[in-house]
């Protein structure tokens, strides 16, 4: 995709279709026209949901189960004995807070936490030993979305818009859901475009959060506001002739086009009117608990949102906002706090994920269900709550082009540590990137001297898990 010069040429030329952008890069990367999907090979997947639980939930009181763990609980961990972690020392070995029980036709041991996801664990694909460079809350979402710790590197949402765009030219092509309850640690940066063109960050809204002055002012008149859009359109056109390479007067006249459609189009797909008492039972949208129906609606909007050729929707579960740990960051009283957010979680992601499958969108969907990092086997010294642990932790994909029941890698007996199938966000994002068609190794942009990629210079499919 070594082409800075044409992309410049087509960004100049056509600020709105912002996929032409891309399918114009992988055209020239293939020696040839863009192909349909814009892809570098035949995808499984043409969409992607990712659930992002905020504040690293603990993969040893959900999907991973260690019997060793609950045999030793009470006791020192062998070799880790005096164990210093990222808030300080670790008490012994803490069993699971709550039961697991073996869920669907595989089995699959999954916690009473969440035993609506564990109801469809026959549709989801674990991995069981990521890992993570940080195990700060703030780097490590940046890792997890980015790639890359430091802040000012395009969101992985960016990387695939930049790729393939929408299939909706009246919406984003990548629409970021901030949880009911506020923003992650890291912020903007999880839908940042980074140094990609910035057409193609994330834009953040929700069924409780309305896009910010997209709606015309009512001082303003239907018939000014239409000759205002007008005026300006033909003032970003003669700036696009005068400066035909720069790509930031491309995406705010791309911008401004959009945010037009946007009036008409958001909405209309925020309105979950039309959907039925079935449906919102479904996934909790009726519960008595206002943050897990906010929540719940979340979850609706982004099937609304993919079912209209949204291409990447960011669905975000827990917040860093005043009022206490609204979040996944379970240091102190981690039992009270999970069994709160476990409610609030459970019910709408599996909701989603059947709504997908009687839909047949799971056949064309890739759902990813991510966190930062996971926690300790133990209790941090003298808490009810465990430390931060980047060395092993449980994500899981469903949907399109993944096995379906199957679990990949492993921790050693009590969660610990990855020490089978090790892998890192490298190689998660490059398997991601293949779903979707890509070639992680050539999916780049140029930047400051260097063809940059979503994986650095790292990353390999995991293969085993595709189906």
């Amino acid at each position: 995709m070594h082409m800075q010069s044409s992309r410049r040429r087509f960004l100049g030329q056509s600020a709105g279709a912002l996929s032409s952008i891309a399918m114009t890069s992988l055209a020239d990367a293939n020696g040839g026209s863009p192909s349909l999907s814009a892809t570098h090979f035949a995808p499984k997947a043409k969409q992607v949901i990712e659930i992002f639980c905020s504040g690293a939930i603990s993969h040893v009181d959900t999907f991973d189960y260690k019997p060793e763990l609950i045999r030793l609980d009470g006791k020192p961990m062998p070799g880790q004995e005096n164990l210093v972690s990222f808030q300080g020392p670790n008490g012994n070995l803490t069993a699971p807070l709550w039961k697991f029980r073996p869920r669907g036709q595989t089995g699959k041991m999954i916690s009473d936490l969440v035993p609506q996801i564990g109801s469809i664990a026959d549709e989801l694909c674990f991995i069981h030993s990521l890992t993570n460079k940080s195990n700060t809350h703030g780097p490590a979402e940046n890792v997890m979305n980015t790639g890359f710790t430091f802040d000012g590197f395009p969101s992985m949402g960016a990387w695939i818009n930049f790729a393939l765009g929408s299939e909706n030219e009246n919406l984003p092509a990548f629409v970021a859901i901030e949880d009911p309850r506020g923003m992650p640690q890291s912020g903007p940066n999880n839908w940042a475009s980074g140094f990609l063109p910035a057409a193609v960050q994330g834009t953040p809204f929700s069924t409780t959060k309305p896009i910010r002055h997209l709606q015309r002012p009512d001082s303003v008149s239907p018939h000014a506001d239409r000759s205002a859009r007008q005026t300006l359109l033909r003032l970003e056109r003669e700036m696009r002739r005068k400066f035909s390479g720069d790509q930031t007067i491309a995406a705010r006249a791309a911008s401004y086009e959009l945010a037009a459609r946007m009036q008409l189009s958001v909405p209309d797909v925020v309105s979950l009117d039309e959907e039925s008492g079935h449906t919102r039972r479904l996934y909790g949208a009726d519960s008595k608990n206002e943050t897990k129906a906010a929540f719940a609606r979340n979850c609706i909007l982004a099937r609304r949102l993919v079912e209209r050729g949204v291409r990447f929707v960011q669905l975000f579960n827990g917040a860093y906002a005043s009022g206490g740990r609204i979040n996944w960051d379970g240091h102190s009283r981690l039992k009270e706090q999970y069994d709160v957010h476990g409610e609030i979680l459970d019910q709408p992601v599996a909701g989603l994920l059947k709504d997908l499958k009687q839909r047949g969108m799971l056949e064309s969907t890739l759902v990813i269900f991510a966190t930062e990092f996971g926690r300790m086997p133990m209790f941090q010294a003298g808490t009810f709550g465990r430390d931060h642990n980047p060395n092993g932790f449980t994500c899981w994909l469903a949907g399109a082009g993944v096995k379906r029941g199957f679990s990949y890698g492993a921790t050693d007996d009590f969660g610990f540590a990855a020490t089978e199938g090790k892998a890192t966000v490298h190689d998660f994002h490059a398997t991601i990137l293949h779903l979707l068609g890509l070639d992680h190794k050539k999916l780049t942009f140029y930047h400051n001297g260097i063809h940059r990629r979503l994986t650095d210079v790292h990353g390999h499919v995991i293969k085993d898990v595709l189906a």
